[in-house]
């Protein structure tokens, strides 16, 4: 493999492996021989897993990013971790208002948000992270619930913000507002919920529970979507 495809050396937890420079960082961790059983989730960038720091030699920065998405460098080193540590606020949904009051009694750090974009530039998702922070400070959840929806909850924007904002569970606590108390119920879904109650769907349901893994698979791979 060596004589087609460039290899770079990189450190892992301090000793040095040569790899192939085309892999991710979790592809080369196992190309090193490590066997990963953990932080490896989805393997597609859809999970948020995987967050990762690493640095490069003769760089100062500390730099993050996502092991499944990130390609090796020559030089890098890499130090894997389970999640950013972020505090998470507890609280009964029936008993808090979607207002800017009782939200900053939940998440205040969301308030002292300095505007950088430190944490809409590492998004691995692409979402304007900053700009959903905004929405919640203006006691707007609808639209802070729309924009970040498709978050991973890896916690790198966590990493990045000079004010330790939790962004990932003050964007749960937004959706979670937003469909307690704004968003309009849904008659399909309600229809739906009762039909399942009465039984209607024990037939389907019992062949899901008996399938074995091939079967689901299958069922799966050619369900019906709706466009």
């Amino acid at each position: 493999m060596s004589d087609t495809i460039a290899m770079v050396d990189i450190f892992i937890m301090g000793k040095r492996y040569t790899v192939p420079e085309t892999l991710t960082i979790m592809n080369a961790m196992e190309y090193a021989g490590y066997q990963l059983k953990r932080g490896c989730g989805c393997r597609a960038g859809f999970c948020g897993a995987c967050a990762t720091v690493y640095r490069i030699a003769g760089d100062y920065e500390l730099k993050v990013g996502l092991a499944c998405q990130t390609k090796v460098e020559d030089g890098m080193y890499l130090a894997q971790i389970p999640f950013f540590p972020g505090r998470k606020a507890y609280y009964d949904l029936e008993e808090i208002k979607p207002s800017v009051a009782h939200f900053a009694q939940l998440y205040p750090e969301v308030y002292r948000c300095l505007g950088c974009s430190s944490c809409t530039k590492v998004c691995p998702q692409d979402i304007d992270v900053m700009q959903y922070i905004a929405y919640i400070q203006r006691g707007d959840f609808a639209k802070a619930a729309d924009i970040s929806f498709d978050c991973l909850m890896c916690g790198l924007c966590v990493s990045r913000c000079p004010v330790n904002i939790v962004h990932y569970n003050a964007a749960l606590t937004a959706r979670r507002l937003y469909s307690r108390y704004i968003a309009r119920p849904d008659a399909f879904l309600a229809e739906r919920t009762r039909a399942i109650e009465e039984g209607k769907f024990d037939a389907e349901i019992g062949v899901l529970v008996s399938a074995n893994q091939e079967k689901l698979q299958k069922l799966y791979d050619n369900r019906e979507i709706e466009k």
